[in-house]
């Protein structure tokens, strides 16, 4: 039995009850789960869980195991259900960093042609940004910010999709990365995040749904690593 991935359609579930499939020592397999086991860059969530004996325990840290999904706590769990709750000032953060990568990465393919996002990493309180994009300098690193900024301050909605293969193989860069073009070719149904009239690629994380919340977007570091590798530091 597979679990049901609630975070895929709604990232603003922050409590939810579900049944255990499988315990083992601090380990807990769900029916059903809003926790986002981590990938894309895009740390996993943490939170906690009160089982239906009356014992509780903090979710710690998420795998992802082959098809399973592991919830990884600070004790052993006890009983055959759960209600959790997800630590949702730290997923709404990352949630809001998150779209802001994309946000970027919009800007850059629309404004510049060119340049594009090779890589990033996500962290409770900035991001990583990597890019192609040898023009790219301190100077037009803030001008970006200053284009991200009025695009928030006249926000778009971020909608979920899901589409056929040959759909998305029919988008032009709608998979950013190697790993995640070598995904798209064993896809039948594919789940695709776009900030409506701007961008859209394939992701599995979780975003906000109009990126006015992200408030403002900071480069707070610009680093030369090369002719072609460009590296951002944000904050929100």
């Amino acid at each position: 039995m597979q679990t049901e991935l609630l975070y895929l359609n709604d990232s603003y579930i922050r409590e939810f009850s579900a049944n255990i499939i499988k315990a083992d020592a601090n380990q807990v397999i769900l029916d059903r789960t809003a926790f986002y086991p981590g990938g894309g860059g895009q740390p996993f969530d943490t939170g906690e869980m009160a089982f239906n004996t009356g014992k509780r325990a903090k979710v710690i840290e998420m795998r992802k195991i082959g098809d399973e999904i592991v919830h990884v706590l600070d004790s052993e769990p006890d009983g055959t259900s759960v209600t959790a709750r997800i630590d949702w000032e730290r997923r709404y953060r990352l949630m809001k960093l998150h779209t802001a990568i994309h946000l970027l990465d919009g800007i850059i393919r629309r404004d510049f042609g060119h340049g594009h996002i090779t890589g990033g990493q996500i962290y409770e309180d900035k991001a990583r940004v990597d890019l192609d994009f040898p023009e790219l300098n301190r100077d037009l690193a803030k001008g970006i910010e200053e284009i991200a900024n009025r695009e928030i301050s006249n926000g778009r909605p971020v909608e979920v999709k899901y589409i056929t293969r040959d759909e998305a193989l029919r988008i032009p860069d709608i998979a950013r990365t190697k790993p995640g073009r070598e995904l798209l070719e064993k896809l039948d149904i594919v789940r695709v995040v776009e900030i409506v009239g701007l961008d859209m690629q394939m992701d599995g994380g979780t975003h906000v749904r109009n990126i006015n919340e992200i408030g403002k977007i900071s480069i707070v570091k610009f680093e030369n690593k090369g002719s072609h590798n460009k590296r951002l530091e944000i904050t929100v």
